[in-house]
């Protein structure tokens, strides 16, 4: 058989190893990978694969296996690093998961990837913290600073702030740095006639009104915007998840944004119905390699991580994008995460 043609074998048995790994069939997706490692035990692309799908099924010791023999072939396959790194977490190996990060962190600012870098190194942080990993984080930081990052940047500067500091710290529109408010707290009210630093601090206003006069009423406010939760879409009950899984794919391929991030989280809201809880992250997350500032992805991820008892990173997620929105999301971004966060008190 020609080289050619053993090309075209390798890339389709990984092409269904792909399919397969995203409709959560994992003894399907391994067996495509192997048959692609078979073909070019050269390439490390199938242990990587395997190693990723292992690992979203909670399988970290044998999705280590995968990311070291993956290493071995190409000790650069940056996926490789960061699964291997995320598997010794999960296994709570956390000295030398921190190690990994550093490593990581390390090979992306080389590459100019400062917003991974930072995401790296702010998670080798989290798993042990050490005075120079704290003063690498910080260095990095500046760096993406600098940079003037776009969105995804800027979530990963909110996340390493708030592990460094405990606080996020966001730039008003003048560029001065501002404290955000703590969660749940209440914007401060500048005093009617006050200049722009005088704040209330008394309580309510106290609005004294002659009864000898009518008193004209306020006009009753418009009744409030209902907004839809992110899951909440209108599927047909028989559909099945495995369908939307191929719609997902045929939008994804055709590369129109829009489409794509709407089958997507079709399919994750099919997944949740069938109590498929990690199907619906993955399709999530791939809906957000498509659309990484899509406020609609993130609302269904707070909604994912709520249903799989993960309260705090729930929380992290929505304070974070709702910093974004805050920094230009427009009134309905701003809107929506209004709505889910009184959907979570």
């Amino acid at each position: 058989m020609s080289g050619e043609a053993l090309y075209e074998r390798y890339k389709e048995a990984l092409r269904r190893g792909h399919v397969a790994a995203l409709r959560g069939r994992l003894e399907e997706a391994l067996t495509a990978y192997a048959e692609a490692a078979a073909i070019a035990p050269e390439r490390s692309t199938p242990h990587t694969s395997a190693g990723t799908a292992l690992l979203r099924s909670k399988r970290a010791a044998d999705a280590l296996h995968h990311y070291t023999v993956a290493l071995g072939l190409s000790a650069r396959d940056e996926a490789a690093i960061l699964g291997r790194a995320q598997a010794l977490a999960d296994l709570d190996r956390r000295s030398e998961a921190a190690d990994a990060f550093d490593a990581l962190a390390e090979a992306r600012a080389a590459a100019g990837n400062l917003a991974d870098a930072v995401d790296a190194a702010r998670r080798s942080l989290e798993l042990a913290e050490r005075r120079d990993r704290r003063r690498t984080l910080e260095r990095l930081i500046r760096r993406l600073r600098e940079s003037e990052p776009a969105a995804p940047g800027r979530i990963a500067l909110e996340h390493a702030l708030l592990v460094l500091h405990g606080e996020a710290v966001v730039q008003d529109v003048s560029g001065e740095a501002a404290q955000a408010p703590a969660p749940g707290a209440s914007p401060s009210v500048a005093r009617p006639g006050a200049g722009p630093a005088a704040v209330a601090d008394d309580g309510p206003a106290v609005v004294e009104v002659d009864l000898g006069e009518p008193v004209e009423r306020a006009p009753e406010p418009p009744p409030p915007v209902r907004y839809r939760r992110a899951l909440d879409r209108d599927l047909d009950p028989d559909v099945k998840a495995s369908t939307l899984a191929i719609r997902a794919e045929e939008a994804v391929d055709v590369g129109d944004a829009g489409p794509a991030v709407e089958r997507l989280l079709d399919l994750a809201a099919a997944h949740r119905r069938d109590g498929h809880i990690d199907g619906a992250l993955d399709a999530c997350y791939l809906a957000l390699s498509v659309a990484p500032d899509d406020t609609g992805i993130h609302l269904a991820l707070v909604e994912l991580y709520d249903e799989r008892g993960w309260a705090a990173l729930a929380t992290e997620k929505l304070d974070l994008v709702g910093m974004l929105a805050s920094l230009g999301g427009g009134a309905e971004a701003i809107g929506r995460i209004a709505a889910a966060r009184g959907d979570r008190a």
